[in-house]
């Protein structure tokens, strides 16, 4: 796997034997008509472009059908995350990390070098690492990490199987209504919404369910456990909001707010956290159990 000095994997495109351009620098502007022509002149220009052998090409170089070059991506601008993560546990099979709030956990979009995976290919110089499970930006707490690329899918699939046990925590208004009915499972169907960063609840059948326990209460707030049963996207902030306590803080449910591209205001993280997380090791038989070292503001 190529990487850059930041810990920034490279992508791979292949040169089809059927197409025909007066170079690569064509090639690419062809291939990739999202991206400026002035993106591709200035990657070319660093060095970000190169043969299979690692060497880098000009914009003139030939175009060679039947071959693969790599390409790193590059951005001109990315928001500045001013937290740091943790590194809870490492051995040659997985590493644990503590994320803090806002720091993406993949490139996407604004974000590259301001990732969690990038991040810890920096520190640690493992190229090979990958998450295995996701949280959200917006989310702090644990992310799991595979190490070696043969052992991936073992890990993935203890979280398709659901066999992982996930604790979060989360600060959210007081109800004393709902406060005289915890614990609770609640259950309910949720779908995505019109807007793609909103997922909503409809009728029908329940794919999600979440166990809501009251861990202390200071009025109007209160400390909530949560423990997802199902794996849904943002299945934790839809059900507190269908509960009429949406979580502190929270840019997204019950009211969509404007997405902050540049400049973050970091002041106020959402208040959630993915405490713990436990499960039987598919490859060393280990019980493995993960405690998050963060805290949420309460």
């Amino acid at each position: 796997m190529q990487v850059n000095s930041e810990g920034v994997s490279a992508s791979r495109v292949f040169l089809p034997a059927d197409q025909s351009h007066p170079n690569l620098l064509q090639f690419f502007i062809a291939q990739f008509p999202h991206i400026e022509v002035k993106e591709w002149e200035d990657r070319f220009a660093q060095g970000l472009v190169l043969n299979a052998e690692g060497e880098a090409l000009e914009a003139s170089s030939a175009y060679q059908p039947n071959t693969h070059l790599i390409y790193f991506r590059r951005l001109a601008r990315e928001p500045e995350i001013p937290f740091e993560e943790q590194i809870l546990f490492q051995d040659e099979h997985i590493l644990v990390a503590d994320k803090p709030h806002f720091l993406p956990v993949t490139p996407s979009g604004l974000y590259l070098h301001q990732t969690l995976l990038n991040r810890l290919k920096k520190k640690t110089g493992i190229q090979t690492l990958s998450p295995i499970h996701r949280i959200d930006r917006d989310t702090a707490g644990l992310v799991i990490f595979s190490i070696k690329p043969n052992e991936r899918a073992a890990y993935q699939n203890l979280f398709r199987d659901r066999v992982v046990r996930k604790i979060y925590e989360a600060i959210a208004p007081y109800s004393e209504t709902l406060n005289a009915k915890l614990p609770m499972t609640y259950r309910s169907r949720i779908e995505e919404s019109e807007h793609f960063l909103q997922m909503m609840e409809v009728e029908g059948e329940a794919n999600a369910d979440t166990l809501i326990e009251i861990i202390a209460q200071s009025k109007p707030w209160a400390k909530y456990r949560l423990t997802p049963g199902s794996g849904k996207k943002h299945q934790l902030r839809c059900h507190l909001n269908a509960l009429g306590i949406p979580i502190k803080d929270d840019q997204i449910y019950p009211i969509l707010t404007a997405y902050q591209e540049y400049d973050l205001d970091v002041s106020k993280p959402l208040q959630l956290l993915a405490k713990e997380i436990s499960f039987l090791d598919p490859i060393t038989n280990a019980q493995r159990q993960f405690v998050s070292q963060r805290s949420l503001d309460f």
